[in-house]
């Protein structure tokens, strides 16, 4: 057997992903809508704001939780 330099995946390591995750999706959401509250059309802003979101909390998650 080797051992590996990793160190284990804890569910505290799982839990502050989606924490991490979440607060981003919500933050880009909530400045989508305000964005498009300006212009009229906060919901397709917040809807924008939340797809855009996704992508950056995918990126946070991934450049936070590389050692894992």
């Amino acid at each position: 057997m080797t051992n590996s330099s990793r160190p284990p995946v804890t569910g505290r390591d799982v839990a502050g992903a989606g924490a991490l995750m979440l607060s981003a999706n919500l933050m880009c959401a909530a400045v989508g809508a305000g964005i498009g509250a300006l212009f009229g059309a906060a919901l397709p802003g917040g809807i924008a704001g939340f797809l855009i979101g996704f992508l950056v909390g995918i990126r946070v998650v991934i450049k936070r939780f590389s050692h894992i």
